[in-house]
């Protein structure tokens, strides 16, 4: 499997400016074995080291940060001998030892020689709940579920992803067929690595589904078993009611379908948790289309959208045949689906910050906007090939637009106010926009 933060990993290990790196995501999107494929191709040797329910590492920290009997310590619990010029440290789970992470600093300030990569599936609540970190002084790096370029890849597609790549429009036509079987068959597996790698051995949509719930158990297992006690259930309650939520037409997140009566101040630690756990995005609203538009999102108005959309069909419990050969079922939620799809390929695919418009009436919305170097550009998601975009065409009325794009299962066009591009290549959104 081939993960195209490699390329970001070979970036940081050759910078001046190196920090230790920390890699941020949820549980089980493939840190500890990007973090592996690392070490093994493009170091000597790497030296493993875990965190989790490691007595002798938290005995390693107590005493101080020596970083000559820290690394003495590294050494003899993984095992290598650890050289500064050839060795990868890696350093999973480090949430488990605050003062591990501590230490990041000292490397940075006093030991930056060595190259040190850490990640934590708490991290983010670990941070949040008050460990003491390194402001400043480490990297960042996070990973996501596989993009539907790395699932194409994943499944051995290499001739038809370099069309994806390179943004080859009219043979990617003469393909649209392939492409959209692909597409729906990502909607179903979706990019968690243990799912598309049983996928890629097996074949077996069953097996999929079967995986995908033993995940989705998983997180509910670690609400239980991190989370503070008392907000578990509005942490339950939340997670298990943004399928309902993305359902609707409207799909702002409105706290009176969690449970009647419902306040945001009951939920607001529960939605932190699970953002900070990598869990899920929150979308925030803007009103108008001013620059920058994160000085103008409306915090309290948000979307909310999962990790990944093929958990989202196992939460919904789509099956595959409904999804790969469409019914009336399938019509129904499949715009939902899409605009999950798509929020996944920005977040995965860019660096983007995404937001969504509506106007103050709520009459008309666009799904998604995002600024994209000195321009706004809003994105309207179509989950077939209807080209009407009535909402689209009233806001680059009202605010004048240069950039505006509509994402359907159509070919690619460019016309004078509008961009149409394949739902299958909106991760290359920002290389489209300047064909």
């Amino acid at each position: 499997m081939y993960r195209n933060n490699i390329e970001d990993l070979k970036k940081w290990k050759n910078s001046q400016n190196r920090k230790p790196l920390i890699i941020r995501g949820a549980r089980q999107v493939g840190k500890t074995w990007l973090m592996k494929e690392f070490g093994k191709t493009c170091y000597e040797k790497y030296a493993y080291i875990n965190f989790d329910d490691n007595s002798r590492m938290q005995k390693l920290f107590e005493e101080d940060f020596d970083l000559d009997r820290i690394i003495q310590g590294f050494k003899i619990e993984s095992g290598v001998n650890i050289e500064s010029e050839n060795t990868l440290i890696i350093l999973d789970e480090i949430q488990e030892t605050p003062k591990a992470l501590k230490a990041l600093k000292y490397f940075c300030e006093n030991a930056n020689e060595y190259h040190i990569v850490s990640a934590g599936s708490l991290l983010g609540v670990a941070i949040h709940e008050g460990t003491s970190f390194p402001v400043g002084k480490v990297d960042f790096l996070n990973l996501a579920p596989l993009s539907f370029m790395e699932f194409m890849e994943a499944l051995g597609e290499k001739e038809l992803l370099e069309l994806l790549k390179n943004n080859d429009f009219s043979m990617i036509k003469v393909f649209n067929t392939k492409f959209k079987e692909y597409l729906k068959l990502y909607y179903y597996i979706g990019g968690m690595p243990e799912v598309v790698n049983s996928y890629v051995q097996n074949k077996d949509l069953l097996e999929v589904r079967k995986i995908q719930i033993k995940l989705l158990e998983a997180y509910e297992q670690d609400f239980s078993k991190h989370a503070p006690t008392n907000i578990v259930p509005r942490i339950r309650q939340l997670w298990n009611n943004i399928p309902t939520q993305l359902a609707k037409e409207n799909k702002k997140f409105i706290y009176g379908l969690v449970r009647e009566g419902a306040r945001a101040r009951e939920y607001e630690i529960a939605l932190s948790w699970l953002i900070d756990c990598g869990l899920i995005y929150q979308v925030n609203r803007v009103n108008n289309s001013k620059i920058p538009l994160s000085a103008y999102q409306d915090f309290n108005a948000f979307k909310l959208y999962l990790l990944d959309v093929g958990l989202l069909t196992a939460m919904t419990r789509i099956d595959a045949k409904t999804i790969l050969e469409g019914n009336e079922i399938f019509e129904e939620f499949k715009g939902s689906l899409t605009e999950q799809y798509v929020l996944c390929q920005l977040k995965q695919c860019t660096e983007l910050e995404v937001f969504y418009w509506s106007s103050d009436k709520g009459i008309s919305e666009i799904d998604f906007i995002t600024q994209i170097g000195r321009d706004n550009v809003p994105i309207e998601v179509k989950a077939s090939e209807n080209l009407q975009a009535k909402s689209l065409k009233s806001f680059v009325q009202k605010y004048n637009t240069k950039i505006n794009i509509r994402t359907s299962m159509s070919d690619y066009r460019k016309e004078n106010w509008l961009i149409n591009i394949p739902l299958y290549s909106i991760g290359n959104i920002e290389r489209i926009i300047e064909l």
